[in-house]
Protein backbone atom coordinates (compact mmCIF):
# COMPACT_ATOMS: atom_id res chain seq x y z
CA UNK A 1 0.00 0.00 0.00
CA UNK A 2 1.60 3.72 -0.85
CA UNK A 3 0.93 6.27 1.24
CA UNK A 4 -1.65 8.27 -0.24
CA UNK A 5 -4.26 5.27 0.18
CA UNK A 6 -2.82 4.48 3.82
CA UNK A 7 -3.75 8.79 4.21
CA UNK A 8 -6.71 8.57 2.18
CA UNK A 9 -8.39 5.56 4.10
CA UNK A 10 -8.55 7.87 7.34
CA UNK A 11 -9.52 10.71 5.53
CA UNK A 12 -13.08 8.33 4.37
CA UNK A 13 -16.63 9.81 4.78
CA UNK A 14 -16.95 6.88 7.22
CA UNK A 15 -16.93 5.75 10.44
CA UNK A 16 -13.44 6.07 11.21
CA UNK A 17 -13.44 3.15 13.97
CA UNK A 18 -14.96 0.52 11.29
CA UNK A 19 -12.73 1.75 8.63
CA UNK A 20 -9.49 1.32 10.34
CA UNK A 21 -11.18 -2.29 11.42
CA UNK A 22 -11.34 -3.42 7.99
CA UNK A 23 -8.17 -1.72 6.69
CA UNK A 24 -6.31 -3.79 9.49
CA UNK A 25 -8.29 -7.02 8.47
CA UNK A 26 -7.41 -6.97 4.96
CA UNK A 27 -4.11 -6.48 5.19
CA UNK A 28 -3.31 -8.98 7.26
CA UNK A 29 -5.26 -11.53 5.45
CA UNK A 30 -2.86 -10.71 2.71
CA UNK A 31 -4.56 -8.65 0.08
CA UNK A 32 -2.95 -5.32 -1.71
CA UNK A 33 -4.91 -3.27 0.13
CA UNK A 34 -6.46 -0.63 -2.34
CA UNK A 35 -9.55 2.07 -1.37
CA UNK A 36 -12.51 0.51 -3.60
CA UNK A 37 -10.98 -2.59 -2.05
CA UNK A 38 -11.91 -1.05 1.84
CA UNK A 39 -15.20 0.84 1.11
CA UNK A 40 -16.59 -2.36 -0.72
CA UNK A 41 -15.61 -4.26 2.61
CA UNK A 42 -17.27 -1.85 4.21
CA UNK A 43 -20.36 -2.71 2.44
CA UNK A 44 -20.73 0.17 0.25
CA UNK A 45 -22.83 0.18 -2.81
CA UNK A 46 -20.37 1.33 -6.09
CA UNK A 47 -22.54 4.33 -6.91
CA UNK A 48 -22.02 5.61 -2.79
CA UNK A 49 -18.00 4.63 -2.94
CA UNK A 50 -17.05 6.07 -5.90
CA UNK A 51 -17.57 9.82 -5.09
CA UNK A 52 -16.29 8.69 -1.35
CA UNK A 53 -13.02 7.21 -2.92
CA UNK A 54 -12.52 10.46 -4.71
CA UNK A 55 -13.44 12.88 -2.15
CA UNK A 56 -11.26 11.35 0.04
CA UNK A 57 -8.20 10.78 -2.26
CA UNK A 58 -8.48 14.54 -3.41
CA UNK A 59 -7.97 15.31 0.88
CA UNK A 60 -5.02 12.89 1.10
CA UNK A 61 -3.06 14.44 -1.67
CA UNK A 62 -3.52 18.05 -0.17
CA UNK A 63 -2.92 17.20 3.21
CA UNK A 64 0.23 15.60 1.74
CA UNK A 65 1.46 18.53 0.40
CA UNK A 66 0.19 20.94 3.27
CA UNK A 67 1.59 19.17 6.02
CA UNK A 68 5.22 19.48 5.72
CA UNK A 69 4.43 23.54 5.53
CA UNK A 70 2.77 23.07 8.81
CA UNK A 71 5.52 20.97 9.98
CA UNK A 72 3.68 18.12 10.52
CA UNK A 73 4.92 14.56 9.44
CA UNK A 74 3.20 11.46 8.18
CA UNK A 75 3.56 7.89 10.17
CA UNK A 76 1.87 5.53 7.78
CA UNK A 77 0.96 2.16 9.49
CA UNK A 78 4.01 0.68 7.67
CA UNK A 79 6.60 3.08 8.60
CA UNK A 80 9.09 1.72 11.24
CA UNK A 81 8.28 4.51 13.37
CA UNK A 82 4.50 3.77 13.74
CA UNK A 83 3.95 2.75 17.52
CA UNK A 84 4.32 -1.02 17.11
CA UNK A 85 1.87 -0.93 20.70
CA UNK A 86 -0.86 0.46 18.69
CA UNK A 87 -0.95 -1.59 16.00
CA UNK A 88 -1.76 -4.76 18.18
CA UNK A 89 -5.47 -3.27 18.46
CA UNK A 90 -8.27 -3.89 16.80
CA UNK A 91 -8.93 -0.51 15.07
CA UNK A 92 -5.49 1.11 14.62
CA UNK A 93 -5.11 4.39 12.72
CA UNK A 94 -3.73 4.25 9.18
CA UNK A 95 -1.54 6.78 9.77
CA UNK A 96 -0.46 8.87 12.43
CA UNK A 97 0.64 12.80 11.98
CA UNK A 98 3.32 14.02 14.12
CA UNK A 99 5.36 17.47 15.19
CA UNK A 100 8.17 16.56 16.83
CA UNK A 101 10.70 13.96 18.22
CA UNK A 102 9.05 11.08 16.31
CA UNK A 103 11.26 8.24 18.63
CA UNK A 104 9.50 9.16 21.37
CA UNK A 105 6.42 7.09 19.99
CA UNK A 106 8.71 3.86 20.21
CA UNK A 107 9.76 4.04 23.97
CA UNK A 108 8.18 2.48 26.73
CA UNK A 109 5.00 4.41 28.08
CA UNK A 110 2.29 5.03 30.61
CA UNK A 111 -0.68 7.29 30.18
CA UNK A 112 -1.76 9.51 33.06
CA UNK A 113 -5.17 11.01 32.34
CA UNK A 114 -7.99 12.35 34.76
CA UNK A 115 -10.20 14.89 35.40
CA UNK A 116 -10.24 18.30 33.03
CA UNK A 117 -12.04 20.19 36.60
CA UNK A 118 -8.94 18.89 39.07
CA UNK A 119 -8.75 19.50 42.70
CA UNK A 120 -5.44 20.92 43.42
CA UNK A 121 -4.51 16.94 45.04
CA UNK A 122 -4.67 15.77 41.43
CA UNK A 123 -2.89 18.46 39.31
CA UNK A 124 0.04 17.97 42.37
CA UNK A 125 -0.43 13.79 42.16
CA UNK A 126 -0.38 14.07 38.00
CA UNK A 127 2.76 16.07 38.52
CA UNK A 128 4.49 14.08 40.33
CA UNK A 129 3.71 10.82 39.07
CA UNK A 130 4.71 12.37 35.48
CA UNK A 131 7.69 13.81 36.87
CA UNK A 132 8.87 10.09 38.63
CA UNK A 133 8.30 8.62 35.40
CA UNK A 134 10.62 10.82 33.94
CA UNK A 135 13.23 10.47 36.01
CA UNK A 136 12.96 6.43 35.05
CA UNK A 137 13.03 6.80 31.64
CA UNK A 138 9.54 6.05 30.90
CA UNK A 139 7.32 8.28 28.34
CA UNK A 140 4.40 10.05 29.96
CA UNK A 141 1.34 10.02 27.92
CA UNK A 142 -1.76 12.09 27.90
CA UNK A 143 -4.16 14.14 26.02
CA UNK A 144 -2.94 18.07 26.43
CA UNK A 145 -6.58 18.69 28.00
CA UNK A 146 -6.87 21.05 31.08
CA UNK A 147 -6.59 19.65 34.35
CA UNK A 148 -4.60 16.56 35.15
CA UNK A 149 -3.60 16.06 31.28
CA UNK A 150 -1.63 19.17 31.30
CA UNK A 151 -0.08 18.60 34.68
CA UNK A 152 1.03 15.21 33.74
CA UNK A 153 3.14 16.57 30.41
CA UNK A 154 3.96 19.52 32.73
CA UNK A 155 5.78 17.39 35.29
CA UNK A 156 7.39 15.62 32.77
CA UNK A 157 8.83 18.32 30.88
CA UNK A 158 10.15 20.08 34.04
CA UNK A 159 12.05 16.66 34.75
CA UNK A 160 13.65 16.39 31.40
CA UNK A 161 11.98 13.43 30.12
CA UNK A 162 10.00 12.50 26.93
CA UNK A 163 6.15 13.19 27.02
CA UNK A 164 3.23 12.49 24.08
CA UNK A 165 0.71 14.74 23.55
CA UNK A 166 -2.69 12.75 21.36
CA UNK A 167 -4.81 15.40 20.21
CA UNK A 168 -8.20 15.43 19.54
CA UNK A 169 -7.53 18.01 16.51
CA UNK A 170 -4.73 18.08 14.14
CA UNK A 171 -1.35 18.95 15.58
CA UNK A 172 -1.61 22.22 13.84
CA UNK A 173 -4.82 23.37 15.70
CA UNK A 174 -4.20 23.12 19.19
CA UNK A 175 -6.66 22.42 21.97
CA UNK A 176 -7.11 24.03 23.83
CA UNK A 177 -5.42 27.14 22.53
CA UNK A 178 -4.16 28.15 26.00
CA UNK A 179 -1.99 25.42 25.58
CA UNK A 180 -0.19 26.13 22.58
CA UNK A 181 3.09 27.33 24.69
CA UNK A 182 3.21 23.83 26.76
CA UNK A 183 2.75 22.37 22.93
CA UNK A 184 5.63 23.93 22.19
CA UNK A 185 7.72 22.88 25.08
CA UNK A 186 6.46 19.08 24.98
CA UNK A 187 7.55 19.31 21.37
CA UNK A 188 11.12 19.64 22.26
CA UNK A 189 11.97 16.44 23.26
CA UNK A 190 8.59 14.97 23.49
CA UNK A 191 5.94 14.65 20.38
CA UNK A 192 2.45 15.93 19.26
CA UNK A 193 0.89 13.11 17.95
CA UNK A 194 -3.26 12.93 16.36
CA UNK A 195 -5.15 10.99 13.25
CA UNK A 196 -6.60 13.52 12.04
CA UNK A 197 -4.79 15.38 9.66
CA UNK A 198 -3.96 19.12 8.88
CA UNK A 199 -6.66 21.36 9.71
CA UNK A 200 -8.65 18.68 11.81
CA UNK A 201 -11.37 20.74 14.28
CA UNK A 202 -11.11 19.31 17.90
CA UNK A 203 -15.14 18.09 17.46
CA UNK A 204 -16.38 16.24 20.59
CA UNK A 205 -16.82 13.22 18.56
CA UNK A 206 -12.92 13.45 17.95
CA UNK A 207 -12.24 12.97 21.33
CA UNK A 208 -13.39 9.50 22.63
CA UNK A 209 -12.13 8.35 19.27
CA UNK A 210 -8.25 9.38 20.53
CA UNK A 211 -8.56 7.67 23.92
CA UNK A 212 -7.99 4.23 22.34
CA UNK A 213 -4.79 5.91 20.96
CA UNK A 214 -3.57 7.21 24.39
CA UNK A 215 -4.23 3.36 25.76
CA UNK A 216 -3.28 2.19 22.72
CA UNK A 217 0.52 3.35 22.34
CA UNK A 218 1.04 2.64 26.35
CA UNK A 219 1.89 -0.08 28.43
CA UNK A 220 -0.49 0.95 30.89
CA UNK A 221 -2.86 3.64 31.83
CA UNK A 222 -3.39 5.58 34.95
CA UNK A 223 -6.10 7.36 36.32
CA UNK A 224 -6.00 10.22 38.53
CA UNK A 225 -9.50 11.48 39.98
CA UNK A 226 -12.36 10.43 38.02
CA UNK A 227 -16.25 11.30 38.31
CA UNK A 228 -18.62 8.79 37.19
CA UNK A 229 -19.09 10.63 34.07
CA UNK A 230 -15.59 11.15 33.65
CA UNK A 231 -14.25 10.77 30.05
CA UNK A 232 -11.39 9.05 31.49
CA UNK A 233 -13.22 6.25 32.50
CA UNK A 234 -13.48 5.82 28.00
CA UNK A 235 -9.77 5.31 28.15
CA UNK A 236 -9.90 2.69 30.59
CA UNK A 237 -12.48 1.23 29.15
CA UNK A 238 -10.07 0.94 26.05
CA UNK A 239 -6.73 -0.25 27.93
CA UNK A 240 -8.89 -2.99 29.01
CA UNK A 241 -10.55 -4.01 26.02
CA UNK A 242 -6.85 -3.32 24.71
CA UNK A 243 -5.03 -5.52 27.28
CA UNK A 244 -3.09 -2.85 28.82
CA UNK A 245 -2.80 -2.75 32.41
CA UNK A 246 -5.44 -0.07 34.37
CA UNK A 247 -3.96 1.63 37.46
CA UNK A 248 -5.80 4.08 39.78
CA UNK A 249 -4.94 7.00 42.48
CA UNK A 250 -7.12 6.61 45.34
CA UNK A 251 -9.17 10.04 46.35
CA UNK A 252 -10.98 11.65 48.54
CA UNK A 253 -14.49 9.71 49.67
CA UNK A 254 -16.17 13.24 50.68
CA UNK A 255 -16.94 13.99 47.18
CA UNK A 256 -18.21 12.58 43.73
CA UNK A 257 -15.10 13.24 41.96
CA UNK A 258 -13.47 9.71 42.52
CA UNK A 259 -16.15 7.78 42.40
CA UNK A 260 -14.96 6.58 38.71
CA UNK A 261 -11.23 6.04 39.73
CA UNK A 262 -13.01 3.70 43.23
CA UNK A 263 -15.01 1.87 40.94
CA UNK A 264 -11.98 0.98 38.82
CA UNK A 265 -10.54 0.00 42.19
CA UNK A 266 -12.50 -1.90 43.21
CA UNK A 267 -12.76 -3.61 40.02
CA UNK A 268 -9.38 -4.65 40.25
CA UNK A 269 -6.97 -1.63 39.22
CA UNK A 270 -3.68 -1.60 40.69
CA UNK A 271 -3.73 1.55 43.55
CA UNK A 272 -0.82 3.94 42.82
CA UNK A 273 0.90 6.29 44.89
CA UNK A 274 4.34 6.67 43.21
CA UNK A 275 5.97 5.57 40.04
CA UNK A 276 7.24 2.61 41.33
CA UNK A 277 4.00 1.30 41.79
CA UNK A 278 3.49 1.20 38.13
CA UNK A 279 6.49 -0.48 37.61
CA UNK A 280 5.89 -3.17 39.41
CA UNK A 281 2.68 -3.54 38.12
CA UNK A 282 3.97 -3.46 34.48
CA UNK A 283 6.98 -6.15 35.04
CA UNK A 284 8.81 -3.22 34.34
CA UNK A 285 13.18 -3.89 34.64
CA UNK A 286 16.04 -2.47 33.08
CA UNK A 287 18.14 -4.51 31.04
CA UNK A 288 20.81 -6.63 33.39
CA UNK A 289 23.80 -6.82 31.01
CA UNK A 290 26.23 -9.57 32.53
CA UNK A 291 30.13 -8.89 31.99
CA UNK A 292 32.60 -11.16 31.35
CA UNK A 293 30.33 -14.08 30.06
CA UNK A 294 29.53 -15.28 26.77
CA UNK A 295 26.35 -16.81 27.12
CA UNK A 296 23.87 -18.22 24.38
CA UNK A 297 20.58 -15.97 24.58
CA UNK A 298 18.00 -18.51 22.98
CA UNK A 299 18.91 -21.14 26.18
CA UNK A 300 17.80 -18.33 28.36
CA UNK A 301 15.00 -16.34 27.10
CA UNK A 302 11.75 -17.89 25.71
CA UNK A 303 10.91 -15.17 23.34
CA UNK A 304 13.83 -15.46 21.56
CA UNK A 305 13.60 -19.37 21.53
CA UNK A 306 10.61 -18.37 19.31
CA UNK A 307 11.83 -16.00 17.11
CA UNK A 308 14.12 -16.97 14.02
CA UNK A 309 16.84 -14.90 13.13
CA UNK A 310 16.50 -12.78 10.58
CA UNK A 311 12.93 -13.38 10.28
CA UNK A 312 10.30 -10.19 10.89
CA UNK A 313 7.90 -10.49 13.43
CA UNK A 314 4.69 -8.09 14.16
CA UNK A 315 3.93 -7.65 17.94
CA UNK A 316 0.38 -9.93 17.27
CA UNK A 317 2.39 -12.79 16.16
CA UNK A 318 4.59 -12.70 19.21
CA UNK A 319 1.55 -12.09 21.42
CA UNK A 320 -0.04 -15.77 20.21
CA UNK A 321 3.33 -17.18 19.87
CA UNK A 322 4.02 -17.26 23.57
CA UNK A 323 0.76 -15.82 25.02
CA UNK A 324 1.89 -12.69 26.52
CA UNK A 325 -0.03 -9.96 26.88
CA UNK A 326 1.74 -7.10 24.13
CA UNK A 327 2.03 -4.70 27.26
CA UNK A 328 4.57 -7.63 28.71
CA UNK A 329 6.10 -8.58 25.79
CA UNK A 330 6.52 -5.00 24.21
CA UNK A 331 9.54 -4.06 27.05
CA UNK A 332 10.92 -7.04 26.68
CA UNK A 333 11.45 -6.57 22.90
CA UNK A 334 12.55 -3.54 23.80
CA UNK A 335 15.48 -4.94 26.72
CA UNK A 336 16.78 -7.09 23.95
CA UNK A 337 16.75 -4.24 21.51
CA UNK A 338 19.18 -2.56 23.87
CA UNK A 339 21.19 -6.01 24.30
CA UNK A 340 21.44 -6.06 21.20
CA UNK A 341 19.63 -9.20 20.19
CA UNK A 342 16.51 -7.39 18.18
CA UNK A 343 16.10 -4.88 16.12
CA UNK A 344 12.53 -3.01 14.82
CA UNK A 345 12.29 -2.79 11.11
CA UNK A 346 9.44 -1.30 9.14
CA UNK A 347 5.52 -2.24 9.95
CA UNK A 348 5.86 -2.36 13.74
CA UNK A 349 8.08 -5.45 13.35
CA UNK A 350 10.88 -7.20 15.05
CA UNK A 351 13.94 -8.99 13.91
CA UNK A 352 15.90 -11.02 15.88
CA UNK A 353 19.85 -10.89 14.85
CA UNK A 354 21.76 -13.95 14.84
CA UNK A 355 23.86 -14.51 17.77
CA UNK A 356 27.59 -15.51 17.81
CA UNK A 357 26.42 -19.23 18.94
CA UNK A 358 24.46 -19.31 15.23
CA UNK A 359 27.13 -17.83 13.20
Amino acid sequence: MDLVTAVATSMLGVSRLKAAAVFKTLRHSGFTVTLDLVLEALGLSPGDAGPLARSARETAEWALREAPLRGMTAIPWFDAHYPALLSCIDDPPPVLWARGQIEAALKPAVAIIGSRAATPYALQVGRRLAAELAERGIVVVSGLARGVDSAAHAGCVEAGGETVAVLGSGIDRIYPAEHEHLADRIVDKGLLLSELGPGGPPLAEHFPLRNRIISGISLGTVVVEASESSGSLITAACALRQGRDVMAVPGSILSGRNRGSHSLLKDGAKVVETADDILEELGWRLPQITAGKSRNPLQEDPLLARMEAGEGYRLDDLVEATGTAASKLLPRLMELELLGHVETASGGRFIRRASPHEV
